[in-house]
């Protein structure tokens, strides 16, 4: 592990630096660095694959400006997945080389560069859009979760789009801005369409979104909630301490995880790492992965 990597927020030259260096390692075949596409303001979105490309989990972060710890926590597995491959040993007792033989995986570490880096930099990462940003914001970018449109992308799936603008309306939003408002259409966004292309085209088993914060676990999505999501849902709970919850008001739809179970009636997870106040402190970092180094195995093999 790249210690010095983990000692900052993840600003996004430093994010393509970790993805090239791990590019340098893949051999193509049963590893590889790919771009999705790219951001509103043409930051790259990457993607890591591991082991087996006919059975995939997805895991996803940096849904949220603000939640990049989740993008660190994914790339904290990914050195611990990438060392335990090159010296063929166990990592919390799983031989990874093996299970990646039957287990693929692929990690979308920060899915909303933009969005990351304005809840950082502020107007500085957002050149021709400052004077929405700062319209949108009031010069606030603390509570930036949005991308640099100021749409929410986690309300931005279509899955009960219509419903997920009614909670808006009720809630006061109406227009861009920091945070939970779900855009104009389904998939206005560039962000949103890219991994939703990309999922279209692959075998993805099963879907983790990463979110922060609550220690909670979501896998429900109306009547096309797989059965299986149940039990997998339970083993993530059981391995992590995490409560099995539900989501209420405008965090009931237009998420990925939604659109995911209600396009593949496959089993979608939102793990809402961490407790307190976003954006959590780096500090927490070690601690969070510690406790969700099982869960994140058993993701990844279930």
């Amino acid at each position: 592990m790249e210690s010095s990597f983990y000692a900052n927020p993840p600003t996004f030259p430093r994010i393509r630096e970790k993805m090239l260096s791990y590019q340098s390692v893949c051999d193509g075949k049963q590893s590889a660095v790919f771009p999705i596409g790219r951001s509103v303001l043409g930051r790259g979105i990457y993607a890591v694959r591991l082991g087996n490309p006919r059975k995939v989990s997805l895991f996803v972060g940096g849904v949220h400006g603000q939640e990049w710890l989740t993008c660190l926590l994914l790339f904290r597995f990914l050195d611990d997945l990438m060392t335990s491959i090159a010296q063929n040993r166990p990592l919390a007792d799983i031989q990874v080389k093996k299970a990646l033989d039957h287990h693929g995986l692929v990690v979308i570490p920060a899915l909303n560069p933009d969005g990351i880096a304005i809840a950082l930099e502020g107007l500085a990462a957002a050149p021709g859009l400052q004077r929405q940003l700062l319209a949108w914001s009031g010069g606030d970018f603390s509570r930036w979760q949005a991308n640099a449109h100021g749409v929410d992308l986690n309300h931005n799936f279509d899955a009960g789009f219509a419903l997920c603008k009614q909670a808006e309306r009720q809630a006061g939003i109406f227009g861009p801005g920091p945070g939970k408002y779900g855009g104009p259409a389904p998939e206005s966004e560039p962000e949103t369409r890219a991994i939703c292309r990309w999922i279209r085209t692959q075998p993805v088993r099963q879907l983790y979104a990463f979110h922060s914060q609550g220690e909670e676990i979501y896998y429900r999505y109306g009547d096309h909630t797989p059965p299986r999501a149940q039990l997998i849902a339970q083993v993530l709970a059981s391995s992590s301490g995490y409560t099995l919850a539900t989501p209420t008001g405008t965090a009931s739809h237009g998420g990925l995880k939604d659109w995911f179970i209600q396009a593949f009636r496959r089993p979608g997870f939102t793990i809402e790492i961490g407790r307190g106040q976003n954006p959590l402190p780096i500090e927490e970092l070690e601690p969070i992965y510690a406790r969700l180094i099982e869960m994140l195995l058993a993701a990844m093999i279930l």
